[in-house]
């Protein structure tokens, strides 16, 4: 009977290898397709750009803001994405009233544009003299880089392009010559504007990309409409609607309104520590497709 032990025991010791082997293309084949069914649209390997704007609020909505602005970029460090400021607007006091992004990585735009959306901050206000508990908003774009991209073709004679000094920190040319551009969409209305790149070309060929990028979104935006309008469904715009809410204080908490997912680690996300929420709300997406 021990002979026979110390066979089994030998010839499992020798399929150990083959296993570990076979487990780790097993598992790199579910990685493969987990990844087609989460991260399958169009653009979704590609780049984003990203864009926070401050809600109604002044100060409060301002630093809620930079908060983000700052979250996304730590989450670009974690993931090891390269990522560049396109175009900044500071607030009065603090934080910004506008910031628009670049993120370069491994499916970024897939990732990112589960952000898109109203975010909410439930704080005790550092502004204010009582210290109150503030509620603040603010709202995430996020669009897909097209560079190289034909889909959208722009008429120079619909644009119209102005061209400003860029502001706030830089290199040698900020403030010194009329290197930031802006272009505005006469047709739609659309407006982009770039201004961290060295000349003016730059700029211009970047904010015409995030341009065309717009104008698809629009696009595909009005074509969703009007299949619910033939369904006969209510149309709402759930591009400025609420996703997520930040809770700082009676007590910590971040719950994705979405998914349900929620944490009370508030620190942890507002230093970019997304993956579990960004996570969810893949899943939900592709158990909704």
């Amino acid at each position: 009977m021990r002979d026979l032990l110390d066979i089994a025991t030998v010839s499992h010791a020798d399929d150990l290898p083959t296993l570990e082997r076979e487990y780790a293309t097993l598992a790199g084949a579910w990685r493969l397709a987990e990844r087609a069914l989460y991260l399958g649209g169009k653009y979704d390997l590609g780049n984003a750009y990203m864009t926070i704007s401050a809600g109604a609020g002044g100060t409060e909505a301002q630093d809620w803001a930079g908060m983000l602005g700052r979250m996304y970029l730590r989450y670009c460090e974690r993931k090891e994405w390269k990522s560049d400021i396109v175009e900044r607007t500071d607030g009065q006091e603090t934080g910004i009233k506008s910031m628009t992004l670049h993120c370069a990585g491994d499916a970024a735009y897939g990732h990112l544009k589960c952000e898109r959306g109203t975010h909410r901050l439930v704080r005790l206000s550092p502004f204010n003299a009582k210290n109150l508990r503030q509620t603040s908003f603010a709202l995430v774009e996020v669009l897909p880089d097209m560079s190289g991209s034909e889909e959208i073709e722009i008429a120079m004679s619909d644009l119209r392009i102005d061209t400003y000094r860029s502001g706030g920190a830089g290199g040698q040319h900020v403030n010194k010559t009329d290197s930031a551009v802006r272009l505005t969409h006469l047709p739609t209305g659309l407006v982009v504007a770039c201004q961290n790149e060295r000349s003016q070309l730059q700029n211009r060929e970047r904010a015409m990309n995030m341009l065309k990028a717009k104008l698809l979104e629009k696009r595909h935006a009005e074509e969703e409409a009007e299949k619910k309008k033939l369904k006969g469904s209510h149309v709402s715009a759930d591009f400025g609607s609420q996703i997520r809410s930040y809770v700082l204080h009676p007590y910590q908490m971040v719950k994705d309104l979405r998914t349900g997912y929620e944490t009370s680690d508030t620190t942890g996300v507002l230093d970019g520590d997304l993956d579990m929420l960004i996570e969810a709300e893949l899943k939900r997406e592709a158990k909704e497709e």
